[in-house]
């Protein structure tokens, strides 16, 4: 982790200017094609639904952007950052669980496999104490909604981003998902979400780079 210099930070008039703001947060929501995604998954046996968290969290962790976050007056750039996603458990609730992220599929997905099987277990609704360094997830797999928001803690302030994805459709000829994206405008633009995008379509074009086959 680094502190920006917000001295020299090139966006420092734009972090001033949105963190003015009463609700400096955003959001976008597109579809993507998984066209090719979801077979290769399917035929090497992995869970689509580690597959999904992993494609946001490297294409998250590739975009500084998202790894910056704003603590105690001063924003911070992490090395890595690493998904909270909600998982379903008893009685339709859900219970929040953070997985360590690793750009190695395997070694993510055979971590995403067991911190999932112990919160259905062990339900919680807290986080890990003291950690901005996360991506909040959640899936909607009944709904192929077109726009998404999520409810924010504005005192303290929340600069952690959020993602969303919906139900599988077909169109055209080609497999779709929505997927929705949230941040703080005071540490991204639409051009670093528009880059996020670009990434998180790439792996989904290309699983073979992407997840490999161990």
């Amino acid at each position: 982790m680094r502190k920006i210099d917000m001295q020299t930070w090139s966006r420092r008039e734009h972090f001033e200017f949105f963190n003015t703001f009463n609700h400096p947060h955003f959001n976008l929501c597109a579809n993507m094609d998984l066209t090719g995604f979801l077979p290769y998954v399917k035929e090497h046996g992995f869970s689509m639904t580690a597959a999904i968290i992993y494609v946001i969290s490297r294409a998250a962790n590739a975009i500084p952007e998202f790894r910056y976050r704003m603590r105690d007056g001063e924003i911070v750039e992490h090395e890595a950052v690493s998904p909270s996603v909600t998982i379903l458990v008893n009685n339709d609730l859900f219970s929040f669980c953070t997985i360590d992220y690793s750009q190695d599929f395997g070694e993510f997905a055979g971590r995403a496999a067991r911190k999932i099987a112990a919160v259905k277990d062990n339900p919680t609704l807290k986080d890990p104490p003291g950690r901005d360094d996360l991506l909040y997830m959640t899936a909607l797999p009944w709904v192929s909604f077109t726009s998404f928001t999520h409810p924010m803690r504005l005192h303290p302030e929340d600069s952690i981003p959020r993602f969303a994805w919906g139900k599988y459709f077909e169109e055209g000829g080609f497999m779709k998902m929505p997927l929705s994206v949230q941040g703080h405008h005071a540490l991204m633009d639409g051009i670093h979400m528009g880059k996020f995008y670009a990434e998180v379509q790439d792996y989904f074009h290309r699983p073979h780079y992407v997840l490999g086959e161990s």
